[in-house]
């Protein structure tokens, strides 16, 4: 690659993008030595502008070991195998390449990038499974995918989260323990991912096996925690993905922080938990059918109304009977958001004059203590 086929590579606004993303993934301790990779499927229009961008003769076809039909004849940007995510920056062309699908979807040849004679990831084949999967929800319309008519989903990004990976240490790796745990942790990922999160057991890495197992999460979900390993994420742009994957960690670090908070071990019903006051919150929980990990946790009915605020379905396996209908607008959805932390700060508050032998200060004295009106 010349010096002016590499500005040009380099320039286009696909790459300053993966480029950016890769960037921040490392900023934040989610890539250790050549750990995580990312794809980026190109529109028609750029796949064109690409192929009369590069005039040189494209690479020898490769066996991906896997036909995947629903991407054939498309073009993807993607990470280099080997590389790694503090370099991206540094030399995009060599840490990145564009390849193409040929007409059946089991090969590919590098088109341009990859200046140092590189290749995809060697997860690249499950890259195209989950390209496919994701495409095939979309296109389905179903009701836990992108609605019809929205960005096709085109990012895949892989790293390796610690905060993700030691969730699924201390929680069984199943989807609706996880998307329990993580749902629960702040408000926001109700919004965010109302479908959950998708889980696959410890699967050698590289390897058919996880990327057959991923595919079929990701059928039902836009990100998939792989057990022992990482998370990946995937979205209709690069922001969609980054932070995708940025709210599933940020969830994971709240709830492993309260565990440690409370001492490390969480039982439901709080029952590992010292002190009459804490003890009996979590007894009351588990009264009420919950199953929440901490005595003070979002419970489902605490869930159901968020969703119905946000206007957002949360995904019936995970909750229950949890449909809910859109909301009027994003003012009444703020709106409700408002109500909901004032209630849970008063709760909080009340909760807060409770003494570990189980006597209560009344309220209305503790109000006046605290020169609250």
């Amino acid at each position: 690659m010349d010096d002016a086929m590499r500005a040009a590579f380099e320039a286009l606004p696909f790459v300053r993008g993966m480029v950016r993303m890769c960037s921040d993934g490392w900023e934040r301790g989610w890539h250790e030595r050549n750990g995580g990779n990312a794809s980026y499927r190109l529109t028609e229009g750029e796949a064109e502008h690409v192929r009369a961008l590069h005039a040189g003769e494209p690479g020898a076809w490769a066996p991906l070991g896997v036909e995947v039909p629903e991407v054939a004849g498309a073009l993807f940007l993607v990470t280099a195998t080997g590389s790694f995510m503090r370099n991206v920056a540094d030399d995009p062309s060599r840490a990145l390449g564009i390849v193409e699908v040929d007409g059946a979807g089991g090969a590919w040849r590098t088109l341009c990038g990859f200046s140092g004679g590189g290749r995809p990831t060697s997860e690249f084949a499950g890259h195209l499974l989950i390209h496919a999967a994701r495409l095939q929800a979309h296109d389905a319309g179903e009701c836990d995918a992108p609605a019809s008519g929205a960005d096709e989903p085109r990012v895949l990004y892989h790293a390796h989260p610690v905060p993700v990976i030691a969730l699924a240490k201390v929680l069984p790796p199943d989807a609706r323990t996880l998307t329990r745990a993580l749902w629960r942790a702040m408000t926001e990922c109700v919004m965010v991912f109302p479908e959950g999160v998708g889980c696959v057991g410890l699967e050698v890495p590289g390897s058919l096996e996880l990327a057959r197992a991923s595919a079929e999460q990701a059928r039902r979900h836009a990100a998939v925690i792989w057990a022992h390993h990482g998370l990946l994420s995937t979205g209709a742009t690069f922001d969609d993905a980054f932070g995708h994957m940025h709210a599933i960690v940020k969830a994971a670090e709240i709830h492993n922080a309260a565990r440690m908070m409370a001492g490390g071990r969480v039982e439901a019903g709080g029952s590992a938990y010292t002190g009459s006051g804490v003890a009996a919150a979590g007894a009351r929980m588990m009264a009420a059918g919950e199953d929440a990990a901490f005595p003070y946790d979002l419970t489902d009915e605490g869930l159901r109304t968020l969703a119905r605020g946000l206007g957002v379905t949360l995904n019936g396996d995970f909750i229950g009977d949890s449909r809910c209908a859109p909301g009027p607008s994003a003012q009444a959805r703020q709106q409700t958001l408002e109500r909901l932390e004032d209630e849970l700060d008063a709760r909080d508050l009340r909760e807060a004059v409770e003494q570990d032998d189980g006597r209560r200060v009344p309220w209305s004295a503790a109000k006046r203590d605290l020169d609250l009106s």
